[in-house]
């Protein structure tokens, strides 16, 4: 039997097009060449999203998404060129939070669709678990995130 990645919604105020989601989530996964097991995406409260934030950003708030990798990525090169864990645990990057009512907002305000804004969210926490950072880069997860937007026919807005 394989298993998928799993979307869980523990949030109850925001009616989500899980079916859409899970769909999109495979074609991302495969897309990117991640094993069909290699996240988990969960729905939550501003409240729930809001304690993360401030506990692992210190930022003040509810955010719309959040990224939990599984541990710090290091490059093969950083290891000596070699990977120590059993690459079952390197399979499993993370977990991606994300908040419906603040990605409703966002969306209104950025003229977006929902669905389509809970896509994007998807896309930008799969490439945080993968190792990307915007706040520290020069522009390389954008550049990649556009791209990957365009590839799996995501608005552009």
């Amino acid at each position: 039997m394989v298993f998928g990645s799993m979307i869980l919604n523990r949030q109850r105020r925001i009616r989500i097009p899980m079916e859409e989601l899970r769909k999109f989530l495979g074609r991302a996964q495969k897309q990117l060449e991640l094993p069909a097991d290699s996240l988990t995406v969960c729905l939550v409260t501003d409240a729930e999203i809001a304690r993360w934030n401030r506990s692992y950003r210190g930022k003040h708030g509810p955010t719309d998404v959040l990224s939990f990798p599984v541990q710090e990525k290091q490059s093969p090169r950083a290891r000596g060129g070699k990977s120590f864990a059993p690459s079952r645990a390197r399979a499993y990057l993370g977990d991606i939070a994300i908040a419906p009512a603040v990605a409703r907002r966002n969306a209104r305000r950025g003229g977006r669709k929902f669905p389509d804004e809970l896509r994007i969210l998807i896309l930008h926490g799969i490439l945080h678990l993968m190792g990307y950072d915007h706040e520290i880069d020069t522009g390389q997860m954008d550049r990649r995130e556009r791209r990957l937007r365009r590839t799996l026919a995501l608005d552009e807005s």
